[in-house]
């Protein structure tokens, strides 16, 4: 679900930003007609997102670079495990490794961080979900990263819905007059979710006719409330420091959807290798 012109963006800008005028290194010790034969591998356990991206790449750098993917995003791989291989140029090779696997990396991490997310909640029917803690320029490719790992995408941009959050309600006056308005004003088929943090602004917001109620920072106890006051009116969002540790119970409350920032402000990059063949 990501445009070919996004991606094609994506890897211009990067490849600009790490390359500059020449790789130095490569230009200055590796023979202009030298080829090289290289299998990408993964470290440890991973969820593969991205591939297709640091194929691309490597294409762009070495058009005719021969490239074989072992595998497809969504695959598990072990420690050892080849997610493909690629052969061509060794000077254009070795200039594009570092951003094929900077997006390999940090894209495969999202997924695999989210799997683990979407595992510990598989018993319950909560849906895990993302938010717009994205890294700028990035958000197209982490957010297919995040459906690569099991979950769901929230809003993709500001325009993609209506959320009143806290500073919009205090601005407005109240969650009442701050949804009347959105209403008002809003596409016929745009969502309006309101965040709220107390069980008394639930009951307005329910009352104002919000599509979706988040509730912020609420504890489990407290979840259970809201969730058995709202008796399935509308669907509810859980949200604020979900953590591994936490998402089950919050999922246990009964809650639709949980949001997660961690799954893309703070997955950890996997960690795949770009290895010479061994034949």
């Amino acid at each position: 679900m990501i445009d070919p012109l996004v991606v094609e963006t994506v890897i211009e800008a990067a490849l600009r930003e790490d390359i500059g005028f020449c790789d130095l290194t490569s230009e200055l010790v590796i023979p202009a007609d030298a080829t090289a034969d290289f299998s990408l591998r993964s470290r440890h356990d991973i969820v593969v997102a991205g591939l297709a991206v640091a194929a691309a790449v490597f294409r762009r750098r070495v058009p005719d670079c021969r490239l074989e993917l072992e595998v497809a995003d969504g695959a598990r791989l072990g420690p050892g495990g080849r997610l493909g291989r690629v052969r061509g140029s060794a000077r254009g090779l070795l200039s594009a490794e570092r951003t094929a696997l900077n997006l390999l990396q940090h894209l495969t991490g999202i997924a695999t961080l989210t799997a683990r997310y979407v595992a510990l909640i598989a018993h319950t029917k909560a849906v895990v979900v993302d938010t717009r803690k994205t890294t700028p320029g990035l958000r197209a490719l982490e957010k297919h990263a995040v459906q690569i790992g099991g979950a769901r995408n929230h809003r993709l941009r500001l325009d993609d819905g209506v959320m009143l959050k806290d500073n919009h309600i205090a601005v407005c006056g109240g969650i009442t007059a701050a949804v009347a308005r959105a209403r008002a004003g809003a596409p016929l088929l745009t969502k309006v979710e309101v965040e709220c943090d107390r069980l008394d602004q639930v009951r307005e917001a329910l009352a104002a006719g919000a599509d979706v109620i988040m509730l912020d920072n609420m504890d489990p106890p407290m979840l259970r409330e809201a969730v058995a006051l709202v008796g399935g009116k509308v669907p509810l969002e859980a949200s604020g420091g979900v953590t591994l540790d936490t998402i089950a119970a919050i999922a246990e409350t009964g809650v639709d959807f949980i949001s997660v920032g961690r799954i893309t402000q703070s997955a950890p990059a996997a960690d795949i290798g770009l290895d010479v063949t061994l034949t």
